[in-house]
C-alpha cells in the first residue's frame, strides 16, 4: 500500500513537528496550510490518508472532510481536535471520519489511528480483488454453460427435424438428401425391408457408406438385431422411437448416440419409410460431467466463502445465498434483503445493489444488520454486476464482510479519546452549579438567612450527586468495574428514584404516575449503579414526551412488582415512540436518536449495569404511540 499522507494545519510549527514524526513512521508527507490549498494538493496527488486540523480559517476541517468524501469516499480522514472540540469530533465521526486525535498529539495514539486507517484501506482493496476474481470466474463458467447448452440442444432439435421430415416424405429422393448433408448429425432413410436407402454426408464420413446394408449393422448390444434395432421398433409400433444406442465406427471405436426415428407414411397413410437421426452424445456427456464437477467446485467456493454472499434481482429479492449467510440470516429465498438485514419495509438509502443495477459499477457501503439470533452485525458490503449473453445486467452479487469486532475495537479506542474531554466538559458545568450552591450558603450565613442556607445546601448536595453519577457512568464504560452488592429493600430503591425524578417533572406538562403499591421484599444489588440505570431510562421517557409536540399533555408511568423471584421495573411513556430500526440500535454505544442533543451513553450504560446484575431489559415501542421498558432483576444473585 502506498504510504502517502496529506497533513493540513494552519500552524507551521505543528506541520513541522508532525511532519518529522510521520516521516519517521515511513510516510511520504504532503503538507497544506489551509483547506483551499489542501483541496488543490489532494486533487493533484490523491493521497489515501488525510490528517487535518478541525478548526482552520476559510474551509475548516469539517467542510474539508465533506469535500474530500464527496470526491473520493475511500479516502481515510483523521481529525486533529482540541480538548474543547468534543461536539465537532462527534460530528466528524458521523460524517465518516476514520478517527480523531486530541492535541497535544502523542505519537503512539497517532500511530494507532493511522494503523486503523491503513487496515480499512487494505480491507477495501482485498474485497475489491476478491469481487473481481469472482466476476471473472462467473463470466468463464457462464460461457462454458452456454456452450454446453448449445450442444445439448441437438437432442431437442432432432425431434423437431424428425417431425419436419414427415411433411416432405412424398417427394423424398436422392437429390433431396443434399438438404441434410450439412446437418451436424447422422441422417439415414430405411425401408420396410430394414435396409438403408440413403445417408447424409456426415453419416458416410464417420460410419461408412451403409446404403444397402441392414438397419442394425452399426449397433452393438441388444439393438444389433432385426427385432430390436430402433428402425425395426418403429415399423412394429408405427411410432417414433427415442433411445440411447452404442455404435461401432469402421476403425473399431465405439460411442454412444442419441437416436431418434420418425415414421414416414405415403398418401394412403401406410407406413413406408423410417427417418433415423442420431447425435453423438459422448462429447456432450463429457462436457456435462465436466460442468457438474465445475459446478460442484463453484458451489463449494460459494458456500465456503469467508463472507456473506447473495445474488439479488432488481426487486432486491435474494435468489441465492451461501452457507454462512443462511446460518446467520436464514434460508428464505425471494425475501427482500432489507427485510432480512433490517426488518424494514423499504430499501435502504443509497442501496449499493440498486446503484450497481443503475450504472453497472461496483459499489460499497457499511450497514448494521440484525441476525436471526438478534445479534447486531456491522457489515462492509461490496457489489458486482452479473450480465447475460447480451451484456445486460440481470442480477447483482453482493459480498458482505463481518467487521463487527473491528467496529467494537474502534468504538472502544475512540471512546478512550473522548473520556477526558467528556468528563471535563460535564464536570465543569456541575462544578459551576456547585459554586452557586456554596455562594448561596455563604450569602445566607452573612445575612443570617436560614432558608437561603438550606437552598444552598440542597443545591450543593444535588450537584455533588450528579458529579458522582457522571463519573460512575464514565467508569462503567471506561473499564470493567465490579458492582458492590448489598441487600436493600425494594421500596428504598424506589424512594431514591422517585426523589430524583419528581422534581424534574414539576416544570413540564407531564403527568407522573408512580404505581408501586405495597411492594415488599429485598434484593441484592449495587444500589448506586442500579438507581442510576433506572433514572437513565426514566429520563429517556421524559425526553421522549418533551420531543412529542403532537400532544398537549403526556404521561410517564413507573411501576414495580415482584414476579417469580424477580423484581420487575416498568417505565412507560406516551412520547414519540421508536421504529424498528431505532429499537435495534437503542443500546449501541454512541447511538442516539436525538442528534446533537444526545451522547448515546445513557441507555448503553443502563443495559451494562442490568446485565451485571444478571438481569434483562426489553423494549416495546410504536412510533407516535409511546414506549415501554421492562427491567427484570433477580432478587438473589
Amino acid at each position: 500500500m502506498e504510504k502517502k499522507l496529506l497533513l493540513v494545519d494552519d500552524e507551521e510549527g505543528i506541520r513541522k513537528v508532525l511532519g518529522i514524526s510521520l516521516s519517521d513512521m515511513g510516510y511520504q508527507v504532503l503538507t497544506a496550510q489551509n483547506g483551499e490549498e489542501a483541496l488543490s494538493v489532494f486533487r493533484a496527488e490523491n493521497p489515501p490518508i488525510v490528517l487535518t486540523d478541525i478548526k482552520m480559517p476559510g474551509i475548516d476541517g469539517i467542510n474539508l472532510l465533506k469535500k474530500i468524501k464527496s470526491e473520493n469516499p475511500e479516502t481515510e480522514v483523521i481529525m486533529i481536535t482540541g480538548h474543547g472540540d468534543l461536539e465537532l469530533a462527534i460530528e466528524s465521526l458521523k460524517l465518516e471520519a476514520t478517527d480523531f486525535v486530541t492535541k497535544p498529539i502523542q505519537d503512539d495514539i497517532l500511530e494507532i489511528a493511522l494503523k486503523r486507517a491503513r487496515e480499512k484501506i487494505v480491507m477495501r482493496q482485498q474485497l475489491k480483488s476478491y469481487t473481481e476474481n469472482l466476476e471473472s470466474m462467473v463470466r468463464e463458467k457462464s460461457a462454458r454453460l452456454v456452450e454446453l447448452e448449445r450442444l445439448t440442444a441437438i437432442d431437442q432439435a432432432m425431434e423437431g427435424l424428425s417431425s419436419a421430415m414427415r411433411s416432405i416424405a412424398d417427394d423424398l429422393g436422392e437429390d433431396r438428401l443434399r438438404y441434410f448433408n450439412e446437418m451436424p448429425c447422422f441422417v439415414s432413410v430405411h425401408d420396410r425391408r430394414l435396409k438403408v436407402l440413403a445417408v447424409n454426408h456426415l453419416y458416410r464420413q464417420r460410419l461408412g457408406d451403409a446404403v444397402g446394408s441392414s438397419s442394425w449393422k452399426i449397433y452393438r448390444g441388444r439393438s444389433a438385431s432385426e427385432t430390436y434395432c430402433p428402425v425395426s421398433r418403429t415399423f412394429q409400433t408405427g411410432l417414433g422411437q427415442r433411445s440411447r444406442e452404442t455404435v461401432e465406427f469402421p476403425d473399431g471405436s465405439q460411442s454412444m448416440l442419441m437416436v431418434h426415428t420418425a415414421p414416414i407414411r405415403n398418401s394412403d397413410g401406410r407406413l413406408e419409410l423410417v427417418l433415423e437421426i442420431s447425435a453423438d452424445i459422448s462429447e456432450v456427456k463429457r462436457l456435462q460431467d465436466e460442468l457438474d464437477t465445475t459446478q460442484q467446485r463453484y458451489q463449494q467456493l460459494f458456500d465456503e466463502s469467508p463472507c456473506y454472499v447473495t445474488v439479488q434481482d432488481r426487486e432486491l429479492r435474494v435468489l441465492a445465498s451461501n452457507k454462512r449467510f443462511r446460518e446467520d440470516f436464514g434460508d428464505e429465498l425471494y425475501a427482500r434483503c432489507y427485510q432480512i438485514y433490517k426488518n424494514r419495509y423499504e430499501p435502504c438509502c443509497n442501496c449499493p445493489v440498486l446503484r450497481t443495477f443503475e450504472d453497472g459499477l461496483p459499489h460499497q457501503a457499511e450497514i448494521v444488520a440484525t441476525s436471526n439470533a438478534g445479534e447486531q452485525i456491522h457489515l462492509l458490503v461490496g457489489t458486482a454486476a452479473l450480465r447475460d449473453a447480451s451484456g445486460q445486467i440481470f442480477q447483482v452479487m453482493e459480498l458482505a464482510t463481518n467487521i463487527t469486532q473491528i467496529r467494537k475495537l474502534q468504538d472502544h479506542l475512540s471512546s478512550l479519546g473522548l473520556l477526558l474531554s467528556s468528563m471535563s466538559h460535564g464536570v465543569k458545568g456541575m462544578l459551576t452549579a456547585l459554586d452557586g450552591g456554596i455562594y448561596m450558603i455563604q450569602s445566607g450565613l452573612e445575612k443570617s438567612d436560614p432558608s437561603r442556607i438550606r437552598e444552598g445546601i440542597v443545591s450543593a448536595q444535588q450537584t455533588t450527586e450528579r458529579i458522582r453519577n457522571a463519573v460512575l457512568d464514565i467508569l462503567y464504560y471506561a473499564k470493567e468495574r465490579e458492582i458492590k452488592r448489598e441487600v436493600i429493600s425494594v421500596m428504598s430503591l424506589v424512594y431514591d428514584v422517585v426523589q430524583i425524578i419528581e422534581p424534574k417533572l414539576k416544570n413540564f406538562p407531564i403527568v407522573w404516575a408512580c404505581n408501586v403499591g405495597c411492594t415488599v421484599g429485598s434484593f441484592e444489588v449495587d444500589r448506586t449503579a442500579l438507581r442510576s440505570a433506572i433514572v437513565n431510562i426514566l429520563e429517556n421517557a421524559v425526553e421522549a414526551c418533551l420531543e412529542d409536540s403532537q400532544k398537549s399533555a403526556h404521561h410517564v408511568g413507573f411501576g414495580v412488582k415482584i414476579d417469580n423471584d424477580h423484581v420487575v421495573f416498568e417505565i412507560s411513556d406516551d412520547g414519540v415512540g421508536m421504529n424498528a430500526e431505532t429499537q435495534e440500535g437503542l443500546f449501541t454505544l454512541f447511538f442516539s436518536s436525538k442528534g446533537q442533543k444526545g451522547t448515546g451513553l445513557g441507555l448503553f450504560i443502563a443495559q451494562k449495569v442490568i446485565q451485571k446484575h444478571q438481569g434483562t431489559i426489553t423494549v416495546n415501542s410504536q412510533p407516535g404511540v409511546g414506549t415501554t421498558f421492562s427491567v427484570r432483576i433477580p432478587m438473589t444473585q
